[in-house]
């Protein structure tokens, strides 16, 4: 009886903490969400998908999908602190775009995870495309 007892403690408690994880999930996109809502996104977007990353890093599992995360948040800082200094490297934008094109071609992740790395992806090739405009 003891043992049953503590096996449906012990249930409970993670369906507790799973409900708690979904709810804590469903914030973040949420802010996500809000943080493209507005224009100003512009002058944050490579802080925006480091942020991005961060979140897929965070519920990743795999030293492979580890491995493509860490590097692509590499080359994107060369590509930021090429910025800050006022030179626009296409090559190294062009690296950042592709390290993050591997991600999400290849790392394992939510459905809703990968369609936000894609329309970081788009937001990059539009910068790309139209540097020039966007006051970076």
């Amino acid at each position: 009886m003891r043992k049953t007892l503590q096996c449906i403690a012990a249930t409970a408690a993670l369906l507790v903490l799973g409900i708690a994880t979904a709810a804590q999930a469903q914030d973040w996109y949420a802010q996500r969400e809000e943080r493209f809502r507005e224009e100003r996104w512009r002058a944050h977007l490579f802080s925006e998908v480091r942020e991005d990353l961060d979140h897929v890093q965070s519920v990743t599992f795999s030293g492979r999908d580890e491995y493509r995360i860490v590097r692509t948040k590499e080359e994107l800082n060369d590509l930021q602190a090429d910025l800050a200094e006022h030179r626009y490297d296409e090559a190294k934008l062009d690296d950042v775009i592709g390290g993050l094109q591997r991600v999400v071609d290849d790392n394992r992740m939510s459905g809703r995870d990968r369609d936000m790395l894609n329309d970081d992806l788009q937001r990059m090739k539009d910068y790309r495309a139209h540097h020039a405009d966007w006051g970076q």
